[in-house]
């Protein structure tokens, strides 16, 4: 067993080559191999997201506070609030992020494969993000 102790794991600053906005990245967990799971959670202010991106295994969002929009690519923008989960399919291309009047916070939780959780590409822009 082990246990993280919350305050144990410093909070980090979203990198601008993947959010737009003020994002921070709290880390949850990362299993140890043979399992692939990490979890954070993410904190966006109002208007930041994520940039475009696809995971290998998927992703699972679980909604814990404010407001936020969700995208998957060629879908509509969708609200997402408090107790709401959001599953990603592998390789599905999409974003998520605040509204843009209210923070957001939802835990992230991905596996990787090969040691790779993640691929980012390009950011949302702001016609995309209103929708």
């Amino acid at each position: 067993m082990e246990i993280k102790r919350s305050g144990s794991q410093p909070s980090g600053k979203g990198p601008a080559d993947w959010f737009t906005g003020t994002v921070r990245i709290d880390p949850l967990f990362q299993s140890k191999e043979p399992a692939r799971a990490v979890g954070a959670s993410v904190t966006f202010e109002p208007g930041a997201r994520t940039a475009w991106h696809t995971h290998p295994l998927g992703q699972t969002l679980i909604v814990i506070a404010g407001c936020g929009c969700a995208q998957r690519e060629g879908g509509p923008v969708e609200e997402i609030r408090p107790g709401d989960v959001i599953q990603f399919a592998p390789g599905e291309k999409h974003w998520h992020g605040a509204s843009p009047t209210t923070a957001m916070t939802h835990i992230a939780i991905q596996e990787q494969l090969d040691g790779k959780a993640v691929d980012w590409m390009e950011k949302v822009s702001d016609e995309q993000y209103r929708g």
